[in-house]
């Protein structure tokens, strides 16, 4: 067990000789900007690295992640990384990304009682419930865990149009698009399963903030 974690000591001193080998100034120059387009939401699970699958470098994607991708409009956490990635780094685009056979949605369609996550939950089991009839018409329980994963990533790109934050980007004229992919771990390709959003024209009224006071 030891010789796992001091394995990860060592490639680390293994990365920084490639990338120095590559470009003795590499860390010098990444340690003097941070100027990412992309804000990424993911979820927890360790086998989706945002910068591997998109092909990108490091200080091109700002990251959170949590279990099934969730946007809660309660997460200061969430809150907090959208606020500085809107507002202070001025990312131009938000993607919300799930991936299929995803265990918190899993854990969601089920009753079991798993602890202290439940609360956490609970958020896609409102999911669920918006979407009650479509899911429960699947019988294939891989095709039914599939076509929840698409429509909770849809639902917080959803929850995301409702934030203040997003809100007020769009109030000011700035470009900020929304996006929903959901990526297949069993191929590693990315799938598009919501139509980007640019503004709140499909923003039900009772959630529009008016930034004016008119």
């Amino acid at each position: 067990m030891a010789h796992d974690y001091n394995e990860l000591l060592e490639n680390n001193k293994k990365w920084v000789a490639e990338r120095l080998g590559e470009d003795p100034e590499y860390f010098e120059k990444l340690a003097h900007v941070q100027t990412p387009k992309y804000l990424w939401i993911g979820c927890a699970d360790s086998r989706i690295p945002p910068d591997r699958v998109t092909g990108t470098q490091p200080g091109e994607i700002f990251v959170h992640r949590n279990v099934a991708n969730l946007v809660v409009n309660t997460d200061l956490n969430m809150l907090s990384v959208l606020q500085y990635a809107v507002e202070v780094l001025k990312v131009k685009h938000i993607i919300v990304c799930g991936h299929y056979n995803c265990g918190g949605v899993n854990a969601a369609l089920d009753n079991k009682s798993l602890g202290l996550i439940d609360t956490w939950l609970r958020n896609i089991k409102d999911v669920y419930r918006i979407h009650q009839d479509e899911i429960d018409a699947i019988t294939d329980p891989v095709e039914r865990s599939g076509k929840m994963v698409e429509l909770n990533v849809m639902e917080q790109v959803y929850n995301l149009s409702k934030t203040s934050i997003v809100q007020k980007a769009w109030d000011q004229g700035e470009f900020l698009q929304l996006h929903g992919w959901v990526y297949d771990i069993h191929n590693g390709v990315i799938k598009e399963v919501d139509e980007s959003l640019l503004h709140d024209e499909k923003l039900s009224k009772v959630y529009k903030i008016d930034f004016q006071g008119k």
